[in-house]
């Protein structure tokens, strides 16, 4: 996992998997990022391919937390089995999910 800073916020890549065995890690440097930071907190999920109920309470916590900070958690590059899951668990309605501008037209 990478956090890299710009102007308007940070973005932190998340690896392959969202899970039980990564998400107390995970769970911290989203915590860390999110109180040292300003502007939005975008989570790169393109490389993303397995989540479980841990990792969607991950999610959930550091979208809680960024409201907490007055920031915004933003979803970017959510993969289609991983948008499934969103939708199915109507997280897509609770969290922020980045729309490629090729979807939209």
């Amino acid at each position: 996992m990478r956090v890299r800073r710009n102007p308007r916020g940070q973005t932190v890549r998340i690896g392959a998997r969202l899970d039980a065995g990564t998400s107390a890690g995970v769970r911290e440097r989203l915590h860390k990022a999110l109180d040292a930071g300003e502007g939005d907190l975008i989570l790169d999920l393109s490389r993303l391919e397995m989540i479980d109920a841990t990792g969607l309470g991950v999610l959930v916590g550091a979208h809680r937390r960024a409201i907490s900070v007055q920031r915004r958690l933003v979803l970017r590059g959510v993969p289609p089995r991983i948008m499934r899951i969103l939708a199915v668990t109507r997280l897509n309605r609770v969290l922020h999910v980045e729309v490629p501008a090729a979807a939209v037209a």
